[in-house]
C-alpha cells in the first residue's frame, strides 16, 4: 500500500497525447454510472406518462377477454396451448417491449454521450486481478469506493425523502383511493409514479454533474506520469539522443571517408599552410568551373594536403581564399563566380611554374 502511494505521489506530470490514446485504444476511459442511471430514470418519466397505462389498459382488456369467453379458446390438445400462450406473448410484448426498446435508447445514449463507441478485446478478457480479494479490497475501501458509497448513500436517502414527502402530500388522494373506483387507480399511481420520478431526477442533476465531472478528473489523474515516463515517452517517440548522437557520428565519418578518398581526384589544393584546406578539380570537358572535391579544418585538412603531396597534387597557399571558400562552398559544389578570378589566378600560376595540372590520378 505504502510503494502503491508514493507510486502516486511521483506521477507529478499530465498524461501525454500517446498515453491518452494508448488507454482510449485498451478501453480505459471515463464513465459516470450515475449518468447511465440518470438517462434511465429520465425514461421511466416517459414510460410512466405516455407508455405503461395506456399499454396496461390494452393488455388487461386482452386478458379480459379470456376470462369473458373462455370457450373460443379450447385447450383439447398442445396446438391450442401454444395458440393461446402466441396470443398472450404478443400482448404482453406490446406492453413490455416500447418499455425496453426506450431503457436501451437511454442507457445507449448515456453511453455516447460519454465516449465515443469502439471495440476492445482486451476489456472482455479475464483477468485474475478483477478475482483478486487484494484488489478488491483496495476498490472497496479506496477512495473510489468511498466516493461510490456516499453516492449510494445520497441516491438512497434521497429516495426516502422524496418518497415520504410525496406520500405526505398525497395522504388526502391514497385514503380517497380506498373508497374511489378500482378504474381510477391506475391513474392514481401513474401521477405518483411521475412526481416521484421527477423529484429523485431533479434532486440527482447536481449530483450527476459532479459525477461526470469528478469521473474525468479522476481518470485523468490516474493517467499521470512521472517524470521518467515522461523523459522515456520522449526516447521512444524521438528517438534516444544517445544512438541518434551516435548515428550522426557514423554518417559524418562515413562522408568524411568518401570525401577524403576522393583528394586524389583533385587538380589543386589551396591551403592556409596549416588551419584550412580545399580541394578543387577542374576539367573542361567536365565542369564549366572548378568543383570542391573536398574540404577540411585542422587535422583533415592536414591530412588532404598530406594525400595531394602523396600524387603530386599541387599545393598552393593562400590564406584568404582557402577560408572564403571554406566558408561559402560545400562539397561537391561547383565555386560562384564571385571566386572565378581568384581561383583562375591560381591556375596560371601553377602554370607559370611549368607545372602540368592535373586531372586526377598520381602526377608522373
Amino acid at each position: 500500500m505504502a510503494g502503491n502511494d508514493e507510486d502516486k505521489e511521483s506521477k507529478t506530470e499530465e498524461a501525454s497525447e500517446k498515453k491518452i490514446r494508448d488507454a482510449l485504444e485498451k478501453g480505459n476511459v471515463p464513465f459516470s454510472k450515475e449518468l447511465t442511471a440518470f438517462a434511465s430514470l429520465t425514461s421511466l418519466i416517459l414510460i410512466t406518462s405516455f407508455l405503461i397505462v395506456s399499454n396496461a389498459i390494452e393488455l388487461a382488456a386482452s386478458l379480459k377477454g379470456f376470462m369473458d369467453d373462455p370457450g373460443r379458446w379450447p385447450l383439447e390438445n398442445t396446438a391450442d396451448v401454444v395458440q393461446v400462450f402466441g396470443v398472450i406473448n404478443l400482448d404482453a410484448a406490446r406492453l413490455i417491449l416500447p418499455i425496453v426498446l426506450l431503457l436501451a435508447l437511454a442507457g445507449v445514449a448515456s453511453s455516447l454521450i460519454q465516449n465515443t463507441p469502439r471495440i476492445v478485446v482486451d476489456r472482455i478478457q479475464p483477468k485474475l486481478s478483477r478475482v483478486s480479494i487484494k484488489s478488491g479490497w483496495k476498490r472497496i475501501f479506496g477512495l473510489q469506493g468511498w466516493i461510490e458509497f456516499l453516492k449510494g448513500t445520497f441516491k438512497l436517502g434521497a429516495l426516502a425523502v422524496l418518497a415520504v414527502l410525496l406520500v405526505n402530500a398525497a395522504r388526502y388522494e391514497v385514503f380517497n383511493a380506498l373508497v374511489m373506483s378500482p378504474y381510477m387507480l391506475p391513474s392514481l399511481l401513474q401521477s405518483m409514479s411521475v412526481r416521484l420520478f421527477a423529484s429523485v431526477v431533479a434532486a440527482l442533476i447536481v449530483m450527476v454533474a459532479l459525477d461526470v465531472l469528478w469521473t474525468r478528473f479522476h481518470w485523468r489523474r490516474e493517467l499521470r506520469m512521472t517524470k521518467q515516463e515522461v523523459k522515456d515517452e520522449h526516447k521512444q517517440s524521438d528517438g534516444d539522443p544517445i544512438v541518434k548522437s551516435r548515428m550522426r557520428s557514423l554518417a559524418r565519418d562515413r562522408a568524411r571517408k568518401r570525401m577524403i578518398s576522393r583528394v586524389p581526384q583533385a587538380t589543386v589544393v589551396i591551403a592556409n599552410p596549416t588551419h584550412y584546406a580545399i580541394a578543387l578539380r577542374y576539367i573542361r570537358t567536365e565542369n564549366h568551373a572548378p568543383i570542391v572535391v573536398a574540404k577540411g579544418l585542422d587535422l583533415i585538412a592536414l591530412k588532404i594536403r598530406s594525400i595531394a603531396e602523396e600524387h603530386g597534387i599541387p599545393v598552393v597557399e593562400d590564406k584568404l581564399l582557402a577560408r572564403s571558400l571554406y566558408d561559402k562552398v560545400d562539397v561537391d559544389q561547383l565555386i560562384p563566380t564571385e571566386f572565378y578570378r581568384a581561383v583562375a589566378n591560381v591556375i596560371l600560376y601553377i602554370m607559370s611554374r611549368g607545372k602540368p595540372m592535373q586531372s586526377g590520378g598520381p602526377h608522373r
